[in-house]
């Protein structure tokens, strides 16, 4: 490819790229220095070569004089070891052309004719390849240390003394330059020429400097500075492991096999849609500043495990890395940006916003840079506009709006309104932040009859912030009673699905999150709709998640890996080749229009529908739909980090699956599936738990056997018998070693899972370190905790289950349980420590 064609290329990806490291910065994943390190030039310029992010280029230069240092051969011989490192080449081609633009921008009269004398005669010595004679190379360090002082310089604003001081230093580089660099030949013919030896004898020589003004040459002083400078490896850029996690999946993305994004305006319209009850909106100053019983308050833990990501913080808000939580409630707009800053490292409502935000503003880019009018067909990628604009942009902003709707189904803020609660303050705050949010909740009215009764009318309505930051009715539909007759979080989501819009729907929980570099692939995801996947086209499309909360605990550590496990190989195989893919609760996206037609996209009936989602699952396969999974885009969730938090949600997806045992959608899938269709679905869903089940009571029978046998004392008398019988197969079923593996084979797809995302090596240095935490204890505390719940709901039902976990809200932080509430609290546990 030409390096014309690169160029291109880059122009087109860098104000991508740039959005995608300036949303970092935001999220403080990533300090000022780093963003200009990772951040690509526009490549529009008039350098005749393609400009990479500083991190890809840093300390190569360093690396380039160490070679040019121990040269003892040829021209030829210098540029082909540096051209090995094809970094380092561009590296090499960057700083010279560079500093050959910026000294020509610098100077003007004699100083400009020294310039333009000094790289003629070096481009002749490089066509000629005697650069190693013209120049003396063992001098390069001392003349990038010139240039590096005058470029710290130009760097700051322009003052008086500033102008003075650059003068002297771009002096001594003249000096430097001609007495040190160049050979003697040319040392005499500089100092013999009559004109620069007539300006430097009457001092006018470089005796006024063309400060930079122009943005091209401004942001050129400042990148070869850092170039000149930054010594860090790349490997080290970013610091932050969740940024470089999230930009390295959005690299090898790239390289996946995805369909092409059409136009925004052509694009497949789509609604992202949010359940909330009352979950925190955003924590609030006293609530990070209080202390629990050890003395710690959120504030002080969120500073601790995340130290790196407090000091962007405060650099970001030009504080100073002393400054605490309390100085900054001083001030109204820092103590603002704490309250967010920490809720966006929570399961917060704040947070998932945020995230789905992310789609209106990588659509909003993609428009702006399309330059394409609404009604027009025919458009060219040429002459790139500034990105600067593009949220202010009328065009962009209204295609955005045409093609993203982000619905959060409030169920109870108008009862939070008329109590003033402050998550109604916090809710409204979020609207007046988000203007395409819009928030959907039931109003209760009392109405009088003629004969004087008073009665409840329900209504449900949409509302959005209008300019002053009230709310603004923009739909009411009155309801024939009230709504909330089944399980909450579906009935919270049938009563508001009517405020979507559009041929998609994501469906999102309370408890995850976005990005903005994933945002940017909504357009290709969406295309899968359009593309063939078998007979049926798809009807829902599945999306893989990535697990935020692992760094909390170990425990949370152990679950974020089961779990992603099972939504990238899991769920991978379960929509090809077995083609038994359901929807777990997931983002995935549904195709709005067959799914509203058919049912929804979640049962709300009371006990049988706890685990509400797979029944979209079931009931759009039942439909003749067409599930599938991708890997290409991920969006992130939280899960639960507390030993009672894991088992009560454990507790439920296995009651869940007890009531699926009893459900007639399972019925009519293992009646209308083929044989090979049917085993996977079963050993997929509830046979898993049947199977887990079975396992436990099995060792339950194998125990009280060996302890009858060892009380008895069959056991040795067996024993010898085995031995003088060669019986091996009796031998090794009275072995026990197997108990202890029983929770290292629920391991097994992690493991799997680890080898094929992280790579061997370090798969088997995370398995050891889990085992080191004693993570078979804990898969074996699972086992009995799904056995538990598994089995009572198949015996006494699931209501109780249903009430159990009814009210629970998830936490992103550690609460002190004492062991003795925990071994109360359920009877799963029994099972558990038995085991």
């Amino acid at each position: 490819v030409s390096q014309e064609l690169n160029k291109e290329y880059a122009s087109i990806f860098s104000p991508f790229w740039n959005e995608i490291i300036k949303s970092l910065r935001e999220e403080d994943f990533i300090s000022n220095r780093e963003m200009d390190l990772l951040s690509i030039p526009s490549n529009t310029g008039s350098l005749r070569l393609v400009q990479w992010p500083l991190f890809l280029l840093s300390s190569k230069i360093f690396l380039a004089i160490d070679l040019a240092l121990d040269c003892k051969d040829t021209q030829a011989d210098l540029w082909n070891r540096i051209c090995r490192d094809e970094y380092m080449s561009y590296a090499v081609q960057e700083c010279y052309y560079s500093i050959e633009k910026i000294l020509h921008s610098l100077v003007d009269g004699e100083g400009r004719l020294w310039v333009e004398r000094i790289f003629r005669e070096i481009n002749n010595s490089i066509l000629e390849n005697s650069l190693v004679i013209t120049l003396s190379l063992k001098k390069l360090p001392l003349v990038l240390s010139r240039f590096t002082a005058l470029t710290g310089l130009l760097i700051r604003n322009e003052t008086p003394d500033l102008a003075k001081g650059a003068a002297k230093a771009l002096f001594q580089l003249y000096e430097v330059v001609t007495h040190d660099l160049l050979s003697s030949d040319l040392r005499e013919q500089l100092d013999t020429w009559n004109i620069l030896a007539r300006a430097r004898n009457e001092g006018r020589l470089f005796s006024r400097i063309e400060w930079p003004k122009d943005p091209e040459i401004k942001e050129q002083v400042k990148r070869l500075h850092l170039l000149l400078t930054v010594k860090d490896s790349a490997a080290n850029i970013p610091k932050n492991l969740e940024a470089r996690r999230r930009l390295e999946f959005f690299s090898n993305s790239l390289f996946m096999d995805m369909p092409p994004a059409k136009p925004v305006c052509e694009m497949i319209p789509f609604s992202v849609f949010t359940p909330y009850y009352s979950e925190t909106v955003l924590y609030s100053t006293s609530e990070l500043q209080k202390e629990n019983e050890d003395g710690i308050s959120i504030l002080f833990y969120l500073q601790k495990i995340f130290p790196d990501e407090w000091e962007n913080f405060l650099e970001r808000i030009g504080r100073g890395e002393s400054a605490g939580g309390v100085d900054l409630q001083e001030n109204s707009t820092d103590s603002l940006e704490l309250r967010f800053w920490a809720s966006y490292r929570g399961q917060t409502l704040a947070r998932t916003v945020r995230g789905m935000m992310y789609y209106r503003r990588a659509l909003m880019l993609q428009s702006y840079l399309e330059r394409r009018p609404i009604g027009v067909t025919d458009y060219s990628r040429s002459g790139l506009l500034p990105t600067q604009g593009f949220a202010l942009s009328h065009e962009a902003r209204a295609q955005s709006d045409l093609k993203f709707t982000y619905v959060v189904s409030c169920q109870i803020y108008g009862q939070q309104k008329q109590r003033k609660a402050p998550e109604a303050a916090d809710i409204a705050l979020l609207l007046q932040r988000n203007e395409a949010l819009r928030v959907a909740f039931i109003h209760v009215e009392d109405s009088s009859a003629a004969d004087g009764k008073v009665s409840k009318e329900f209504f449900s309505k949409l509302v959005k912030a209008d300019i002053h930051g009230k709310d603004q009715e923009i739909y009411s539909i009155r309801l024939p009673g009230d709504p909330k007759l089944g399980e909450g979080k579906p009935e919270n989501q049938n009563h508001a699905i009517i405020f979507t819009r559009g041929e998609a729907i994501q469906t999102i929980d309370m408890n995850q999150d976005n990005y903005l570099e994933e945002a940017m692939k909504m357009r290709n995801l969406l295309e899968e709709f359009r593309t063939d996947h078998g007979i049926r086209p798809p009807s829902i499309l599945g999306v893989r998640e990535h697990v935020f909360t692992g760094s909390v605990s170990s425990l949370a550590w152990f679950m974020s890996n089961q779990e992603t496990s099972f939504v990238t190989l899991g769920q991978r195989v379960l929509a090809n080749p077995l083609k038994v893919r359901m929807h777990y609760g997931h983002p995935d996206v549904f195709d709005r229009i067959f799914h509203i037609t058919r049912g929804g996209i979640s049962k709300a009936s009371r006990v049988i529908n706890i685990s509400e989602d797979i029944y979209a699952g079931f009931n759009s396969t039942l439909r003749q739909g067409n599930v599938t999974h991708h890997e290409y885009i991920q969006v992130g969730k939280g899960r639960d980090v507390g030993l009672n938090q894991i088992a009560l949600f454990e507790g439920k997806v296995a009651g869940g699956n007890g009531e699926q045992v009893l459900s007639r959608d399972v019925y009519r899938l293992g009646q209308l599936f083929d044989f090979f269709r049917m085993l996977s679905f079963y050993f997929t869903t509830v046979g898993y738990y049947l199977c887990t089940m079975m396992t436990v009571l099995t060792i339950y029978i194998f125990l009280y056997g060996r302890a009858y046998l060892a009380f008895s004392g069959l056991d040795r008398a067996i024993s010898r018998q085995a031995k003088l019988s060669g019986n091996t197969s009796l031998n090794a079923v009275l072995n026990t070693q197997f108990l202890v593996q029983i929770g290292v084979f629920t391991a097994v797809p992690m493991i799997m899972g680890f080898i094929l995302e992280l790579g061997l090596l370090k798969a088997v240095f995370s398995f050891i370190t889990m085992q080191l935490q004693l993570c078979s204890v804990f898969f074996t505390f699972s086992l009995g905790t799904k056995t538990h719940y598994f089995g009572r709901t198949i015996l006494h039902g699931g209501a109780k289950v249903c009430t159990h976990f009814s009210d629970l809200i998830r936490s992103k932080f550690h609460t002190l349980s004492f062991f003795v509430s925990i071994f109360f609290s359920q009877s799963a546990n029994f099972y558990a420590f038995e085991t």
